[in-house]
């Protein structure tokens, strides 16, 4: 197992696409392996609408027979329809519309809803949306869709589920890489950030069901609850919850409202794979964003760099990480890490662990209720490509997002408050360089 190692980390937030950003610490465990090297960076998915995916250029991951990643991107950007199954109730038609920004697989500007209300206890619980005149319900997740295939199907929050917020669609790009990094050294990073922070940073690790492997559990890395473990989970998922396209891993629609096919919807193409197949080797196959090549070598940037460590931000937003080496069996044993992915440098500039930094939206997904206002500290690969910022997007500026930062942040806050105003720029033009 490769174990955590050199670090670069930013600001304590476990929520936002930005923070501040520490200098490199070597780690007090192992030196970066000698056969480690650096994932290959780009935004090389750019969206055509003829030919998809012919332009495209993946990190070198082996595809099944018969398979290409030009086809796997082309999945992905699949427009769906009534009669392919889309909804009864969804945010999109395609995988694409949430995610490109800079290329297909990239952040989004655009939000979902995710609702629910405390129990007696203050416990979390799932809305129920009542539909179709009150007909029927929809119950067991905390989504929200803002569309559907017939009104009678469209969904509305009841004033009893009071708790309500708006999550972004996060960035894909890379993940493959975010995937091969092994369980424990997400688990060594967060047991060192209370001695690095007097015990004012404490990540948190959940256990979550793979649904490709029954049974068996993985340290969550994917979603804003850290959700899910693996690619293929996240894309079953989200190919039901937002796309409403039922699959071998979620085979069931949320409700049978319009509905105007048989369960499961995702069928075996030419190749043998499914739609969720060809997602999962899509983002598994992508590059990691890159850093702006005019401004990295930038003496402001050289400088906002050294005020990260000044600012003490050296816990939460991990610059640098090393995949498991290749060969490694992970995602409950249904997925070997390949040469293309294992042993490989990543600067997510992120811990993937959950943390309150006093945004958290009051949601519990796949974790235990202490999660409730907690949330996955964004990494900050691509930041550039962003306009708006935190898990809502409520946030217009570098500056806007940093200062809504409190709980297990406050101590970095402070500090930062107290940069003059140049130093808040240099500061800036390091982020701006992500």
């Amino acid at each position: 197992m490769i174990r955590k190692n050199v670090l670069l980390v930013v600001c304590c937030s476990g929520v936002i696409g930005l923070g501040l950003v520490g200098l490199a610490q070597q780690s007090a465990q192992k030196p970066v392996p000698p056969t480690a090297t650096e994932a290959p960076a780009g935004f090389n998915t750019p969206t055509l609408s003829k030919h998809p995916g012919s332009r495209s250029v993946s990190n070198g991951i082996p595809e099944p027979p018969n398979d290409t990643f030009a086809l796997d991107q082309a999945n992905f950007e699949e427009r769906e329809g009534n009669d392919t199954g889309l909804g009864p109730v969804h945010n999109a038609t395609i995988c694409a519309d949430c995610h490109q920004n800079a290329g297909t697989g990239g952040p989004s500007q655009i939000t979902e809803v995710r609702a629910g209300h405390l129990d007696a206890n203050g416990n979390f619980v799932n809305p129920t949306i009542v539909i179709n005149h009150g007909k029927d319900t929809i119950t067991g997740r905390s989504i929200i869709n803002d569309r559907a295939i017939c009104p009678q199907a469209e969904e509305h929050l009841p004033p009893t589920e009071n708790i309500r917020t708006l999550r972004a669609a996060l960035n894909t790009l890379g993940d493959g890489f975010v995937e091969a990094i092994d369980d424990q050294t997400l688990i060594d990073i967060a047991a060192e950030q209370p001695k690095q922070s007097n015990g004012m940073i404490n990540g948190e690790t959940v256990e979550v069901a793979i649904l490709e492997a029954p049974g068996q559990t993985r340290v969550g890395r994917f979603g804003w609850k850290d959700q899910h473990g693996s690619i293929l989970s996240f894309s079953a998922d989200a190919y039901l919850n937002e796309v409403g396209i039922s699959n071998r891993l979620k085979p069931v629609d949320v409700t049978t409202v319009c509905k105007t096919t048989k369960d499961p919807e995702d069928t075996a193409d030419e190749t043998g794979l499914f739609g969720i197949d060809h997602f999962a080797q899509f983002i598994r196959g992508t590059l990691v964003p890159p850093r702006d090549p005019v401004l990295v070598g930038d003496p402001e940037v050289k400088a906002g760099e050294k005020l990260f460590a000044q600012v003490k931000c050296s816990v939460c937003h991990v610059r640098t990480i090393i995949t498991a080496p290749p060969g490694t069996v992970i995602d409950g044993g249904t997925f070997t890490i390949p040469d293309a992915l294992g042993s490989k440098i990543i600067h997510p500039f992120s811990d993937f662990l959950l943390h309150d930094v006093g945004t958290g939206d009051g949601i519990v997904q796949g974790g235990p209720q202490d999660t409730q206002h907690k949330l996955r500290t964004a990494a900050l690969w691509g930041l550039r490509t962003k306009s708006r910022f935190m898990h809502d997007l409520k946030s217009e500026s570098f500056a806007a997002a940093i200062l809504r930062h409190q709980g297990e942040a406050a101590d970095s806050i402070s500090q930062f408050k107290q940069l003059t105003p140049y130093e808040r720029g240099e500061l800036f033009k390091f982020l701006s360089s992500l």
